[in-house]
This record gives structure tokens, sequence and C-alpha cells, in this order.
């Protein structure tokens, strides 16, 4: 009975989580998609996955983060609560195509 409760009440918390789950693909050294539309005044858990075979560094000074990605693996990092706004990100080592921005709504 009591695992019963307890999943029921962990269940609504679990769908709500999976609403503020965000993927970013790095691919051919650009951000897939370059710019992602995301809740203002939530936190969101954002999951970039490098298909690339050479690392890559997700970088925003904006979002206060940078972190190494490596070639064909997935990091999460989580941001937020954002103001509305646009918060641009790029990736270090290929700076001139590895472009985007979280537009937070």
């Amino acid at each position: 009975m009591k695992i019963l409760l307890c999943f029921c009440l962990c269940l609504p918390l679990t769908l709500f989580a999976a609403e503020n789950d965000y993927l970013l693909v790095l691919q051919d050294h650009r951000f897939q998609p370059s710019e992602l539309v995301v809740p203002a005044g939530q936190k969101i858990k954002l999951s970039i996955e490098n298909r690339d075979a050479t690392p890559e560094e997700f970088e925003s000074y904006e979002l206060n983060r940078e972190k190494v990605v490596a070639g064909k693996s997935t990091i999460t990092i989580f941001v937020g609560p954002l103001s509305p706004g646009r918060y641009p990100f790029f990736g270090e080592f290929n700076e001139r195509t590895a472009r985007g921005a979280l537009i937070a709504k």
C-alpha cells in the first residue's frame, strides 16, 4: 500500500520533469536546432548529444555554462529558471559553425 501511494505521488513529478527536457544535437560541428525555445521562469534539463567523432565545448557566457562534450557522447546540464530573452551559446572548438541560442518565452 505504501509503495503504491509513493508511486502515485511521484508520478506527476516524473511526468512534469519530462516536459522540461530538451535536446541539442551537435552534428557536422553545428547545433541542431540552432535556436531552441524553452519556457521562461522554469528550470530545464538540456541534453547535448555530440554525434561528431571529435569533442566540442558547449559554452555560454549568458547561461554561465562551459562543458566539454566528448565525441559520440551526451552530457546534461541544468539551466534556469530563465527570464524571457535570448541566451546565445557556441562550441568553442568550432566557433564559426557551432552557434545557437536558447530563447526563453
